[in-house]
């Protein structure tokens, strides 16, 4: 970027035009001359030579008063230094994976509508370190904190329900797996969003003695629950299941640790509440601008002062006009 730092000294730039229009029309008549009977005494070599000699002079003398009026204005080159500073925040999905998340009250089903907002979610939070943990009568970690958003989306697909052997939902051990993954991390800002379909049922550790646990190495869990308010549920080739999501628990979860209580009761709902996770969990971002100024002058003083000498020389040397 450039700039200058005295640019009312650029008006001078308006002498040019006058001393060319000065020089074209007035300059012969006011300049000492020598008189001659007749210009026939001279070829007209001779007259071309002197003409252009003499307009080469008036040509250098308007090229060094630009370039002076260029240099006084202190022409500048502007180097802009911005230092960014961004936060980066630890999240975790803890996503239910037992077997009620077939149901398909969230057409095809639950667990692929989640899986969808995930995949929406880990898109919009390029720069971020996610991981994901999955649940049912146990937990697993099914991708560790990354930033690498092309692994998370791959390993989200792969997802699926529990098997007989594992069916169940154990909220209370997958906050405790998640947080034992959240508590060495050195970001600021440690966040867990539950999404579950049921209650707590399985496992060692109850969801409130594992909220406090989450609340003790500054872990903030925003928890979700999904499903239809009808009393039951079908899942394709097994029948009706009941719906027996637990709010107060997960209401009690969100309370302990900070964080917000979310209710899903279609798809579109769900997407939107993984839109308002991710406005309320962006990371500030600290920007400091600094201006590194050069100066430019001399690059227009020094062919000032080389095109003066050139000029004296060429009028005392070369071309032989008195001063």
């Amino acid at each position: 970027m450039l700039n200058f730092q005295s640019p009312l000294f650029l008006f001078l730039l308006i002498l040019v035009p006058l001393i060319v229009y000065y020089y074209k029309n007035y300059s012969d008549k006011i300049e000492g001359t020598v008189l001659f009977s007749s210009e026939h005494f001279f070829t007209s070599n001779v007259r071309t030579s002197g003409e252009y000699k003499n307009k080469i002079l008036k040509v250098i003398e308007i090229v060094i008063l630009v370039l002076i009026i260029i240099a006084i204005a202190r022409p500048q080159k502007i180097d802009e230094l911005v230092e960014s500073k961004v936060e980066i925040i630890d999240i975790l999905l803890v996503l239910d994976i037992s077997s009620s998340m077939l149901a398909d009250d969230f057409p095809p089903n639950r667990l692929e509508v989640v899986k969808k907002a995930a995949k929406e979610f880990i898109r919009s939070r390029e720069g971020d370190r996610l991981g994901i943990v999955v649940f049912a009568g146990q937990s697993f970690i099914q991708c560790p904190l990354t930033t690498d958003i092309n692994v998370l989306i791959k390993l989200v697909d792969e997802i699926g329900v529990a098997g007989k052997d594992y069916d169940g939902t154990a909220i209370g051990m997958a906050i405790a797996n998640a947080t034992n993954r959240l508590r060495d991390s050195e970001s600021k800002s440690k966040t867990m969003i539950l999404l579950s379909d049921g209650s707590n049922n399985s496992g060692k550790i109850d969801p409130r003695t594992a909220s406090k646990l989450a609340s003790e190495f500054g872990v903030k869990i925003y928890t979700i629950a999904a499903g239809t308010n009808n009393s039951v549920s079908r899942i394709p080739g097994r029948g009706l299941i009941r719906n027996e999501i637990d709010i107060e628990t997960l209401k009690m979860i969100s309370k302990e640790t900070g964080g917000k209580f979310f209710r899903a009761i279609d798809k579109n709902a769900l997407s939107e509440i993984y839109e308002e996770i991710s406005m309320l969990e962006r990371s500030e971002i600290d920007i400091k601008s600094f201006s590194k100024y050069h100066e430019l002058f001399r690059w227009f003083l020094l062919p000032a002062l080389i095109l003066s000498l050139i000029y004296l020389f060429f009028k005392r040397y070369f071309f032989k006009v008195a001063t």
